[in-house]
């Protein structure tokens, strides 16, 4: 991005996520997703958002970090199992599909989608945070600091995540969708930059860009070494249970971090200490796209972008 003239930068609440052959955007009122079809034509669904958690206590600073979360990948399942349907037809439904198809019936739809959060939500935990708790424990009677025993922690629950994101990039369906997730990032960054969304004006972009889902998901795993040190280093069930039960705080303080990133008004010492470990993380996750993948991108902008210049102001 040096060769990009320095100019007043809009932030915009604006985000999306790379979805097989397509992307999703969100704005503050729509929800737009592109799919580029095994024919070559892009299809575009567009629709209203409808938020799960309407109360305002939902959207308090530190609590509204987790149903937000929640309300992505909801969001973001259901867009996933839309652009899958146009390259699908080999699929065969597996015993936990037809489970839940008996079970809900004309509701099948909606259970999956929520089923599949669930399933993600609980791999995650078992993986990424129960995993490096109970590796961690049998170095307690080597190392005595409880300090240092969280710190060891934190560190194999990243090195666990890295591992895990550099494996999944070199399967070639996901080297496409992060090459889409390349292309959301740079038409964000057009946008933001008061540029005519053009093929032209997005290839010039950053494929980073610091409100990322790669970029929260890695300060998750930074602070909850922090809050967790609070609480020492206890037996293996009080241990599990902490971590589970600060979940959400952790998720909160993630979010308002990333929030504050994201509408920072310059690039200050503090803001590229915070942004600098989900740049490198990012560089896994995005691909330069080409100019195809950045056309769905833009045709998927396009549909959010609220004619109020000033709705989607971060």
């Amino acid at each position: 991005m040096s060769d990009i003239v320095k100019k007043e930068v809009k932030k915009t609440s604006i985000g999306g996520q790379a979805l097989i052959e397509g992307i999703m955007m969100k704005g503050p009122g729509k929800l737009a997703t592109a799919v580029r079809k095994p024919d070559g034509e892009i299809e575009i669904k567009e629709s209203e958002i409808k938020q799960l958690f309407k109360h305002k206590f939902f959207k308090l600073p530190i609590i509204r970090g987790s149903f937000v979360l929640i309300d992505s990948l909801v969001s973001g399942v259901k867009e996933l199992m839309y652009s899958a349907e146009f390259y699908g037809e080999d699929y065969e439904e597996d015993a936990l599909d037809k489970f839940i198809r008996k079970v809900f019936k004309d509701k099948a739809d909606t259970a999956v989608i929520y089923v599949s959060v669930a399933v993600a939500l609980i791999f995650s935990v078992v993986i990424f945070i129960l995993g490096p708790t109970l590796l961690t424990n049998v170095l307690k009677n080597v190392v005595k600091n409880t300090l240092l025993l969280n710190l060891i922690e934190g560190l194999i629950r990243v090195l666990m995540f890295v591992g895990y994101v550099y494996a999944v990039s070199k399967l070639n369906d996901i080297k496409r969708v992060f090459m889409y997730h390349g292309a959301e990032h740079k038409t964000i960054h057009c946008y933001e930059h008061g540029e005519e969304l053009t093929v032209e004006n997005v290839r010039k972009y950053s494929t980073l860009h610091p409100r990322c889902g790669t970029s929260f998901m890695i300060n998750v795993m930074l602070i909850s070494i922090l809050v967790f040190s609070f609480f020492g280093w206890p037996n293996p069930l009080m241990r599990l249970v902490v971590r589970i039960s600060m979940l959400p705080v952790i998720a909160g303080l993630s979010y308002e971090l990333n929030r504050y990133v994201g509408r920072c008004e310059s690039d200050n010492i503090f803001t590229k200490i915070i942004t600098y470990p989900g740049f490198q993380i990012q560089k896994i996750t995005t691909k330069e796209p080409d100019d195809s993948m950045m056309e769905v991108a833009i045709k998927a902008m396009e549909r959010v972008i609220p004619q109020n210049g000033e709705d989607d102001t971060w």
